[in-house]
């Protein structure tokens, strides 16, 4: 064992891949003072028995980015290191076995176009000459990725860990941290069985035992484990060693060489939990009892696929427990309850194929003290309140896992943990019709059935246009024509209160927050290279209190950068008042009508202006209402304090008969924001992407002399240009349904894709909104003189690019 340092400047807990991918990196950037302590042997705990295939292409351009970096890694890895990695680029095959699944397949390829990853669409019989022994009698279509490969986990490990130690990193078996020491809300070292370490930082890579392990120091780690199979078999004839990976989603299975042999696994629908008490102690290198009952289902399934297993050999089925988290996404960077901890963890058995591009993204976070690159879906800030409960998790996390290979429908809703935060008006939506969705645990309205006509409230999933269309398309139009009302109870929504409140916003946000008392101010809060950390909307209630209100899936991702934010010394507290109150959306162009009939307050243009806050009276209940819209409407977010919520409902809708006011949900929302060419944080603006290279602008405050995060990066981009611009895209085809990352060809050359798209209910015509790339600068001039196009499901069709919103661009009806 190698002596045990009495400090370092970061300790990593956990020596699988992703422990030692993290010390290799941080390694390479001259973070030599890091010390890697694995409790037994390196991959002891699941590395070991992962199966150790390499994919590459994921919904999301970062993502697929990060496992590209692995690849990187893994091509060049043994020649550095001198140690066999067992890593091939041997390609990958999916294939489909039904229409709906090679949709599916065709749209994957077109995002690999998007994300410039190689893809190949086959026939049947091109994939049958790639992998000889499968049956293909009931198969579509396959797709091929050149670049994704198999490597053995345990040696791949192996050679990371001689690559940090040969950058300086200490790595020590056979000592376990037996606690994380915090003094005054701050990290200072660690306990070992050998001792103490004096540190700055910890790095928890401790796999299925990281959630127990960050929850001794109050962090919240959402992962269980979960038992995963997959039989080795022996040699089989004709099994080549060049043969691809193949993914069989429609059977549940994957398969790769090994040896001559076969590895066959897959994601059954009904999984078992595993260690649902606690980790015994000792668990390493262990594997669980072979389940053969359990592993009949994928059997049957695998022997339709491959005949040749009736008859191989069996050298074992293995059993080996894995974490899995509940939207199936690892979890990477620095936990919001504790600053210096970070986690890399929860990797869904797929952490061989990220584990090196993860451990480069965990490292190169923690030498920055910000994530080298936009990494939303696996950001540990993107968990809440319900993931604080292990059996909610779980439950979630089982029908994730059940999912692994089942089709990815748009808009598609989880069934699990439901219902869990309700709005108070819960009952009363489900009486008329509402079909909700969830989002951190709130049940949300997404639309409205007819129950008249004999609609069911139910989703039923396509690529093409789905049930909810027309039920979308009545609620779209009523926001038009007459009113609508959203249940918006989930928004999350702070106060900052203290003396330094407003001197605190002034640093944090890009508009303007020194406004007047009962102002509205919509504002991105930006990082050092003017990315759009927080796009939300702020109330200026009192001279030292401010009200903010953002989208429901960032509360824990927004409130942690707000409150890190406030300067030091400042006197400024932040509070999480989410469940504290109702919102009501009153949005439409008889708005106005309703509210004033349920108000004595003035809500008259002169009364109550656009971007404006006061407190109003309605039905006994004090209302915070903003005039603000994300519809393209006029119209009101009401707050109010939750027991007033079914009073003010019901005014509402009795004063709003006369006028046309109906229900409306999120689905709905999202038609109309497409027109009014609103843009959605989490895929239209994002961390990567600034307010000049979105076309918000308007919404930073260059011309005053205040300071703020950001304000460097905007003036150099306004002194020197981007490279790239947002702008929105329509096809007339009525046929063509574009759902996001559709690539976007200017003059025949991929610029970049699409960040969002539906249906414009009012334009009448598919809407989609994307990034327009060129290295050379974009501005206007580039982005009118090209010709598009948009690649959908690998088809080209006509595209018509527009600057300006395709709904009301001189915000006459907002502020009517």
């Amino acid at each position: 064992m190698t002596g045990l340092p009495q400090s370092a400047r970061t300790v990593i807990i956990g020596g699988g891949i992703v422990g030692c991918s993290t010390a290799y990196h941080l390694g390479k950037l001259g973070w030599t003072d890091t010390v890697l302590l694995e409790r037994h042997k390196l991959t002891s705990g699941t590395t070991f028995h992962a199966a150790g295939l390499v994919g590459q292409l994921r919904s999301n351009a970062n993502i697929t980015q990060l496992l590209g970096n692995s690849v990187d890694l893994y091509n060049r890895l043994e020649a550095e290191t001198g140690l066999s990695t067992g890593w091939k680029m041997n390609g990958g095959l999916r294939l489909a076995c039904n229409e709906e699944r090679w949709t599916e397949v065709k749209r994957q390829a077109t995002t690999a176009r998007s994300f410039g990853l190689e893809m190949h669409l086959l026939t049947p019989k091109e994939a049958q000459d790639l992998w000889p022994l499968m049956n293909v009698d009931d198969v579509v279509g396959a797709a091929y990725l050149p670049t994704d490969g198999q490597a053995n986990p345990s040696d791949i490990t192996q050679a990371l860990a001689r690559g940090a130690r040969s950058a300086g990193v200490t790595i020590v078996e056979d000592v376990g941290v037996n606690a994380i020491v915090v003094e005054d809300g701050r990290i200072t070292g660690v306990e070992t069985s050998a001792g103490r370490i004096a540190c700055e930082k910890v790095i928890c890579c401790a796999g299925q035992w990281t959630r127990t392990l960050a929850a001794s120091v109050g962090v919240n780690v959402p992962l269980v484990s979960v038992e995963h199979q997959y039989m080795v078999t022996e040699r089989i004839d004709g099994v080549a060693s060049d043969m691809p990976t193949l993914r069989d989603p429609d059977r549940l299975t994957y398969y790769k060489e090994e040896v001559g042999g076969l590895v066959m696994g897959g994601y059954e629908p009904n999984p078992i939990p595993w260690a649902v008490d606690g980790i015994p102690d000792g668990f390493h290198y262990s594997l669980l009892d072979s389940n053969f009952d359990h592993f009949e289902q994928l059997m049957e399934l695998a022997l339709g696929r491959v005949p040749a297993l009736e008859t191989a050999g069996v050298k074992q089925l293995l059993n080996g427990p894995e974490s899995f988290t509940p939207d199936g996404n690892f979890i990477l960077g620095e936990a919001p309850e504790l600053r210096n901890f970070y986690v890399g963890a929860g990797f869904n058995a797929f952490g061989i194929a990220a584990g090196g591009g993860a451990g480069q993204a965990l490292a190169e976070w923690v030498h920055a003290g910000e994530p080298p690159y936009d990494l939303w879906p696996v950001d540990i800030r993107r968990f809440g309140r319900p993931h604080f409960d292990t059996d909610w998790v779980r439950t979630r996390t089982l029908e994730a896992y059940g999912k692994h290979y089942t089709i990815a429908w748009p808009s598609e809703e989880h069934d699990s943990g439901r219902p869990c935060r309700r709005s108070p008006l819960y009952d009363i939506l489900q009486k008329d019709g509402v079909c909700f969705g969830e989002k951190l645990g709130w049940e949300r309205p997404n639309w409205y059935a007819d129950l008249d006509a004999g609609e069911t409230p139910k989703d039923e999933y396509s690529f093409q246009r789905p049930n909810w269309f027309d039920a979308v398309g009545r609620e779209h139009k009523a926001a038009r024509e007459d009113a609508v009302l959203f249940d918006q109870t989930s928004f999350a929504k702070f106060e900052l209160k203290g003396p330094d409140a407003g001197c605190a916003l002034d640093w944090i946000c890009a508009n303007r927050i020194d406004k007047p008392v009962g102002s509205l101010t919509y504002t991105q809060m930006l990082n050092d290279h003017g990315g759009i950390e927080c796009d939300l909307t702020i109330a200026r209630t009192g001279t030292d209190s401010y009200y903010i209100v953002t989208g429901t899936g960032f509360a824990t991702h927004d409130f942690d950068w707000i409150n890190r934010n406030i300067p030091v010394g400042a006197n400024a507290q932040l509070f999480d008042i989410t469940s504290s109150n109702a919102v009501l959306s009153l949005m439409g162009p008889r708005a106005r009508d309703i509210l004033a009939a349920v108000t004595r307050d003035d809500v008259s243009n002169d009364g109550f202006k656009f971007g404006t806050a006061k407190r109003i009276g309605i039905a006994g209940c004090p209302v915070l209402a903003l005039r603000v819209t994300y519809v393209g409407e006029l119209g009101w977010e009401l707050h109010m304090p939750v027991e007033y919520a079914v009073s003010v409902y019901q005014a509402l809708h009795a004063a709003g008969r006369a006028h046309g006011l109906r229900n409306a949900g999120y689905r709905a929302i999202e038609t109309l924001r497409l027109e009014k060419g609103y843009r959605a944080w989490g895929s239209d603006i994002g961390p990567d992407h600034t307010p000049v290279e979105a076309g918000l602008g308007w919404a930073v405050k260059l011309k005053s002399n205040i300071d703020f995060r950001g304000r460097a990066a905007i003036e150099a981009q306004r002194r020197e240009g981007v490279r790239k611009r947002l702008a929105c895209f329509t096809v007339d085809d009525p046929v063509i349904t574009l759902l996001g990352r559709e690539t976007i060809l200017r003059n025949g050359e991929r610029v970049g894709w699409l960040t969002s798209a539906g249906y414009g209910h009012t334009v009448g015509c598919s809407i989609g909104y994307g990034y327009v790339r060129n290295k050379g600068g974009v501005d206007q001039d580039f982005l009118k003189s090209g010709e598009y196009e948009l690649e959908v499901a690998a088809q080209k069709v006509p595209a018509k690019l527009h600057l300006k919103p395709l709904y009301d661009p001189d915000m006459a009806k907002v502020k009517a």
